[in-house]
């Protein structure tokens, strides 16, 4: 028995068992609050059996830990023959390198350097601080520092990062190999009930505003064709609790929340290109999203390469939830090909089979390759059916309640395909190329995602005046119609993040008349995303004077600033085809024709602060078209992940994006900045949360469009 209590040791000391700290909000139902006497980890609960060994409860334990530990026939004979990390044999001449430390404990030289890569500077065994290490590499040498990144702390390498350190006090690979070859079920109708919900006051403070400005206020009399009116939304402000993840008033009894609570699938790539760095600052990435759920939301995790694995039900984010999910994203290792389709499949079937429902659903999708398993090769410039990636289920929703937010890691993923999945899934595509910049891209989704305040809602619009006609509906991405006698329209809008607005931009045709005409009266329907409450809401009508004679009235600013960020979607979108036919001078072409249109513009003229971010946003893609191999590279994904922000509204992440003076900047929300603010300040350490402090470069707030 005694070899088998050295393993034990051991086993213990390479931080093999995981202690996750409890945070307010994480009690499970029914759990009293853990007193400070009660605070034992499951490593000094191991250690009290270990010290214990006479007793029964202890020897059951050791024959266990006996069982799991034993790697090989001579495992149990001697500590000097046998690897502290991985429990393999360790012979001289065997073909393997052998590192023996200052401490005289001895290693595989691959196993120990693995672990010194990852921050590990002290003996696995007996904790002494090492001085000569067998890699001296520092991993954020090896980190690409792209364009401007994210705003990302450069100085923050995995190895020093709080949630790096978390998932390493996870078990190694080997032994959380079997959660990832355990079979999977049938129907995925396994997932964890929803937890009871304390009903929240939330007043009539959740009302969205409808705002409409023509483009000018008095128009002479005579008939005119394409008169604009602007439409502008705004979603209800987020309350303190939107932006943090939980409540600060959790009981064990329920969990009183100002927000929605949200099932998340992320399903995340992981084939051999992810090897090394990446999958390091994915682990990274997750170990935060994981960290800023609440005990009501809940989560399952899709691994695919050439096939796609579900790690673990879909469950709650309460203590035990983020320790098995921190477990299973720690035992993630990279191989294999790409198989997108059969990895978004499965995530869909853990939606569709769910017993239960969060009002909130979503799926984050991941990947830095291509798939070479279900697009075919190109032939004879045919462009591929990205769309047959997508389930139909995520497809047949009108209000696209399942969107798919995804993400190009690197500069080789396939922008065409992801761009193609998140557009027919209602979700947004951003571009990752700064492999640095993960965590807060992911930041960023998760803050949006964690402050849905309005869903399924439609915008109704009718003429008044008998001779007005609605002719088309500027809406980017957003599905509209027209009646067919132009009388009346709709904009199906879908869900709305705390504080986030949306503008459309109509034209009408105007009849001859001598006084006041009333042209359109707007309406919106929608479901309050925590109480499932249907509201209706009528706006203003909208009307204006018809003198005899011409008046000198400047055009409304609002009007001529929208007009200027649909027309350089427009010019984005022509020239992303230009490129793709090759025709790269062309499309340089496109965007300096609209840059100088833009720079004539009223509001332009006026300072707009819009306009110079378009302007710039337009420079950079002028830039990234300078050749065809740095379109190839970084071009077209920042021209999708761009056209992905303005056919939504929606913040996306690219290589500048948080530059203040571009335009993916004025698409933030609060609860988005926010979120940010504490990817970028490691506002949670391995010890548990604490309070949010100043970003070292403050993000300020979202300037209203």
């Amino acid at each position: 028995m005694a070899g088998v209590w050295r393993k034990t040791k051991k086993a213990l000391g390479a931080g093999l068992c995981v202690n996750l700290p409890a945070v307010a909000g994480d009690l499970e139902d029914g759990a009293s609050a853990p007193r400070a006497s009660d605070a034992v980890s499951l490593d000094s609960t191991a250690a009290a059996h270990a010290s214990a060994p006479n007793t029964p409860a202890a020897t059951a334990t050791a024959t266990d830990e006996a069982v799991a530990l034993r790697r090989s026939k001579s495992g149990g004979k001697s500590s000097k023959r046998m690897c502290a990390i991985c429990f393999d044999s360790m012979k001289p001449g065997h073909g393997q390198a052998l590192f023996t430390a200052e401490c005289s404990h001895m290693f595989h030289f691959h196993c120990i350097s693995s672990s010194v890569k990852h921050g590990n500077h002290v003996c696995p065994v007996c904790r002494a601080k090492w001085k000569e290490i067998p890699f001296n590499r520092s991993l954020s040498s090896i980190v690409p520092r792209g364009r401007g990144g994210l705003n990302v702390n450069q100085a923050r390498s995995p190895q020093q990062d709080a949630y790096m350190a978390l998932l390493r006090q996870g078990p190694n690979r080997q032994r959380e190999t079997p959660i990832l070859l355990a079979s999977e079920p049938v129907d995925f109708n396994d997932d964890e009930p929803l937890q009871k919900m304390e009903s929240a006051n939330i007043g009539s403070s959740r009302i969205v505003e409808i705002k409409t400005y023509p483009e000018f206020s008095a128009i002479p009399q005579s008939s005119q064709d394409d008169f604009a009116v602007l439409i502008h939304l705004k979603a209800p402000y987020a309350n303190p609790e939107q932006v943090t993840g939980r409540s600060v008033n959790a009981t064990s009894n329920g969990y009183p929340t100002s927000r929605a609570p949200v099932d998340l699938v992320t399903v995340l790539d992981v084939s051999g290109s992810m090897a090394g760095t990446k999958l390091a600052l994915l682990k990274r990435a997750m170990g935060f999203v994981i960290q800023h759920l609440g005990p009501s939301d809940r989560l399952s995790v899709i691994a695919f390469s050439s096939t796609a694995r579900r790690l673990f039900h879909l469950r709650r984010m309460s203590h035990s939830g983020r320790q098995q999910a921190l477990q299973a994203v720690n035992s993630l290792g990279a191989s294999g090909g790409t198989n997108i389709a059969d990895a978004l499949k499965k995530a869909a079937k853990i939606i569709e089979d769910r017993s239960y429902q969060n009002p909130v659903c979503s799926i984050i999708l991941l990947s830095d390759g291509q798939d070479t398993y279900n697009i075919p090769s190109n032939i004879r410039g045919a462009r591929p059916d990205y769309r047959s990636l997508v389930p139909s289920s995520i497809l047949n929703h009108t209000f696209r309640l399942v969107p798919v937010h995804a993400f190009g890691f690197g500069v080789d993923h396939d922008s065409d395909a992801l761009h193609s999945i998140a557009e027919a899934s209602g979700g947004t595509f951003s571009f990752i190329e700064d492999e640095g910049a993960i965590q807060d891209a992911f930041a960023q989704c998760i803050g949006g995602l964690l402050s849905v305040v309005v869903q399924n809602m439609q915008l109704n619009v009718e003429c008044v005046h008998p001779g007005v006609q609605l002719r088309s509906i500027k809406s980017g991405s957003y599905l509209s119609k027209v009646a067919a006698n132009g009388r009346n329209g709709s904009i199906d809008v879908g869900h709305l993040y705390a504080d986030e607005e949306r503008d459309f931009l109509l034209s009408v045709s105007l009849p001859q008349c001598r006084e006041q005409t009333t042209l359109l009266k707007v309406a919106c329907a929608y479901r309050d995303s925590l109480t499932s409450e249907d509201f209706k809401i009528q706006g203003d009508e909208v009307k204006i004077l018809r003198p005899k004679s011409p008046t000198s009235e400047s055009v409304c600013m609002e009007v001529d600033r929208e007009r200027n960020r649909v027309r350089a979607a427009d010019a984005i979108e022509a020239a992303r085809a230009a490129a793709d036919r090759g025709a790269l001078s062309d499309a340089v072409t496109i965007l300096d024709d609209c840059r100088r249109i833009l720079s004539e513009s009223f509001a332009s003229k006026s300072g707009d602060r819009l306009c110079t971010a378009l302007d710039a946003e337009l420079r950079e893609m002028q830039e990234r078209m300078a050749n065809r191999q740095r379109y190839e590279a970084s071009g077209r994904a920042y021209l999708l992940s761009g056209l992905s922000s303005h056919s939504w509204q929606r913040a996306t992440a690219r290589g500048d994006s948080m530059d203040s003076a571009t335009l993916v900047y004025s698409y933030q929300t609060p609860s988005m900045v926010q979120m940010l603010q504490r990817s970028q300040n490691h506002c949670l350490s391995p010890q548990g949360p604490s309070q949010v402090q100043q970003p070292r470069m403050l993000l300020g707030k979202p300037q209203p469009r």
